[in-house]
C-alpha cells in the first residue's frame, strides 16, 4: 500500500518535543525576570532568581551523584523551597517525593524505604518527626535542613548542612536537560492504602505539563495571576498548580500554615486572585471573626476539592466575596481532573439550588480524555437517568503511569483500559456525576484522606477489642471523621479514653476516631459486617449532637 504524502511528514527535533513543566519555569525566567515569582513574608524571590536558584538546586544533585530516577524526598511546609524543589529535582533527571507532614514517624519510614529515597529536605518544624523516621530507614538518606524565616520555633539541625548555604554552592549556569521521554517520572505521591501500606502514585513529565495548563482553562485564570498557598504542596503537587503558576508568569504566595486573620491579610495585601482547599478551609475563613475579615473589592476564586461543599458554604464564601468552583480528582489523577462547569442561567437560580448542581463532581477536565460513570462488570456506560449506579472512570494524559513496585495493584486500577476511581456515581440527565458513595473504605477529613481499615486494624490490636468497625461520620467542621463502633470481648472492661490513648501509639493524630461506640455490630447471615447500616447510625449520631 502506497505511503499518503501526509505520512511522509516525519517527527524531527524541530517540530516534536518532549513535554515537560520544566519549560515553564525557563520561559517565565526570559519573560518576566523581575516580576514577583515568590512572596513569602517580606521575602521576594523573581522569576529570574528562582530560576538560576533552581538551576544551582539542580547542580548540587547531581554533584551527589543523584540523577536519573533517583528519588529525592521533601519533608517541607509551603515554603520557597517546596515549590523550587518542583522543578530542580526533575531538572536533575531525579523524582520529587512530597511527604506529608502530617504522617507518623512509622508511616513515613516506609515511604522513604519504599521510594529508596537518596536524599531528604527538612523543614526545622519537622526535624524531631524526620528524625523518628530515619531511624527506622533501612538505607542511608541524605539530610539537608531547612531554616525558614518565618519559622519561629526552635531549631535542630539533623542534617550535613543548611539549604541555602548548599544552593549558594550550586552553578548558577548548570545545563539541565529536558527528559529524553516525556513518560519520565517527575515525581512520586503516597496515597492513602484502604488496605495495608500506602501506595506510590507515579506522575509523568506529560501529564504534569497538561494538568498544570489545564488548571488555567478550568480556573478562567487570568495572566500573571496571584496565588495563595492555601493547598499543601504534599497534596498531589498541590494539584500541579506549582508549575500552573510558572505557566502562567504569575506570583506564588506562600503559606507555613492556614491562619485564617493571615489569609484575609494576605488576600487584600497582595490582591490575590486564586486559592485552592479542603472545604475545611472555607469553612474557617467564614467562620473567621467578623472584626477579622477583611472586605475585597476584586474578584477571588476557589477551587475546593475532597469533598463536595454544602450550600452553606458556597452562600458563606459568596458573602465574602469569594466565587466557588468545586473540582473532583484522586492522586492517581494529578489531583483535580473533573470539574462542575458552571452553565448559563445557574447565576439565576437560588442560592439553595446552585449549591445541589454544584455540589456535583461533573465532567472532565479541558485536558482530561474521558470521564465516565461505567458499569465495573460490563465496561458500559450506565444511562444518564440520575439512578443507575456505576464507577466514575477516567482515562487520558492526566492519569498517573501506575503505582511503584505493585503491578497487580497497576493493572486492577487500569482493567479494560480506564482507571477506576472506587466511587460510586449515577449520571445525571446533563451528563454531570454525582458520587453517591465510595466503594473504596475511605474517609475525608478535612481534606485528608483516612482509609477505615487502617483504623480497624489498630483498633484490632487492643487486647480487649473483639469487632471493630469504622465509617465516616459527618461533621459540620471536618465535612467527615472517623467513627469507631467497638463490640467488647467477654468478660473485658473498655472505654472510648483507654482505646484512643491505645490508638495514639500507632496512628497519626488526624487519624484517631472522634467518636467511639460500644455496641452490638449488625451483620449478615455469613458475618460480614453491614457498614451501610453503621454509616446510617453515624448519621443519625452527628444529626442529634448537632441538632
Amino acid at each position: 500500500m502506497a505511503v499518503s504524502a501526509y505520512d511522509e511528514l516525519p517527527k524531527n527535533a524541530a517540530n516534536f518535543v518532549a513535554l515537560s513543566p520544566l519549560r515553564y519555569l525557563e520561559r517565565a525566567a526570559h519573560i518576566y525576570p523581575h516580576q514577583a515569582a515568590m512572596i513569602h513574608g517580606s521575602r521576594q524571590i523573581t522569576w529570574r532568581e528562582k530560576y538560576t536558584r533552581c538551576r544551582q538546586f539542580a547542580h548540587q544533585l547531581n554533584q551527589l551523584g543523584i540523577g536519573k530516577n533517583d528519588t529525592v524526598s521533601v519533608l517541607l511546609p509551603n515554603i520557597p523551597a517546596m515549590i523550587e524543589a518542583h522543578f530542580a529535582v526533575p531538572m536533575a533527571g531525579a523524582v520529587l517525593n512530597t511527604l506529608n507532614t502530617r504522617l507518623d514517624a512509622k508511616t513515613l519510614a516506609f515511604m522513604l524505604d519504599h521510594a529508596e529515597s537518596k536524599l531528604l529536605l527538612v523543614d526545622s518544624e519537622f526535624s524531631t518527626l524526620a528524625q523518628e523516621a530515619l531511624a527506622l530507614v533501612k538505607h542511608q538518606v541524605i539530610v539537608i535542613d531547612v531554616h525558614d524565616a518565618e519559622y519561629d520555633g526552635a531549631v535542630k539541625d539533623i542534617g550535613f548542612i543548611e539549604y541555602e548555604t548548599w544552593l549558594a554552592q550550586g552553578d548558577a549556569d548548570f545545563e539541565w536537560h529536558l527528559p529524553n521521554d516525556e513518560w519520565d517520572a517527575i515525581s512520586l505521591n503516597y496515597t492513602s492504602g484502604t488496605t495495608g501500606n500506602p501506595k506510590g502514585v507515579v506522575y509523568h513529565h506529560r501529564g504534569a505539563y497538561i494538568n498544570a495548563a489545564s488548571n488555567i482553562i478550568a480556573s478562567g485564570m487570568i495572566p500573571r495571576a496571584k496565588y495563595l498557598w492555601t493547598l499543601p504542596l504534599f497534596h498531589c503537587n498541590g494539584w500541579c498548580f506549582a508549575w500552573t503558576m510558572a505557566a502562567n508568569g504569575g506570583t506564588n504566595i506562600c503559606l507555613r500554615k492556614i491562619d485564617t486573620e493571615q489569609v484575609f491579610q494576605l488576600i487584600a495585601q497582595h490582591k490575590v486572585d486564586y486559592f485552592c482547599g479542603a472545604p475545611i478551609v472555607l469553612s474557617m475563613l467564614i467562620n473567621t471573626p467578623k472584626d477579622k475579615q477583611i472586605a475585597f473589592n476584586h474578584r477571588v476564586e476557589v477551587m475546593v476539592a475532597g469533598a463536595a461543599p454544602p450550600a452553606a458554604i458556597i452562600e458563606g464564601m459568596r458573602n465574602i466575596g469569594i466565587n466557588v468552583t468545586h473540582v473532583y480528582g484522586l492522586t492517581e489523577t494529578y489531583g483535580p481532573s473533573a470539574l462542575c462547569a458552571s452553565q448559563a442561567g445557574w447565576s439565576d437560580l437560588s442560592i439553595q439550588e446552585q449549591a445541589q448542581l454544584h455540589s456535583r463532581q461533573g465532567v472532565p477536565y479541558p485536558l482530561q480524555d474521558g470521564m465516565k460513570v461505567i458499569d465495573p462488570e460490563t465496561m458500559e456506560p450506565v444511562p444518564h437517568d440520575g439512578h443507575t449506579m456505576g464507577e466514575i472512570m477516567f482515562r487520558g494524559n492526566i492519569v498517573m503511569k501506575g503505582y511503584l513496585k505493585n503491578p497487580k495493584a497497576t493493572e486492577e486500577a487500569f482493567a479494560g483500559g480506564w482507571f477506576h476511581t472506587g466511587d460510586l456515581a449515577v449520571c445525571q440527565p446533563d451528563g454531570y456525576a454525582k458520587i453517591m458513595d465510595r466503594s473504596k473504605d475511605l474517609i475525608i477529613s478535612g481534606g485528608e484522606n483516612i482509609s477505615s481499615l487502617e483504623i480497624e486494624e489498630v483498633l484490632y490490636q487492643h487486647p480487649a477489642v473483639l469487632t471493630a468497625a469504622v465509617v465516616a461520620k459527618p461533621d459540620p467542621y471536618w465535612q467527615e471523621v472517623p467513627c469507631a463502633f467497638i463490640e467488647v470481648k467477654t468478660g473485658h472492661e473498655l472505654s472510648a479514653e483507654q482505646l484512643i490513648e491505645h490508638c495514639k501509639q500507632y496512628l497519626a493524630r488526624y487519624k484517631l476516631p472522634k467518636d467511639i461506640v460500644m455496641t452490638e455490630i449488625p451483620k449478615t447471615s455469613t458475618g460480614k459486617l453491614q457498614k451501610f447500616i453503621l454509616r446510617e447510625w453515624a448519621k443519625q449520631r452527628a444529626e442529634q449532637q448537632t441538632g
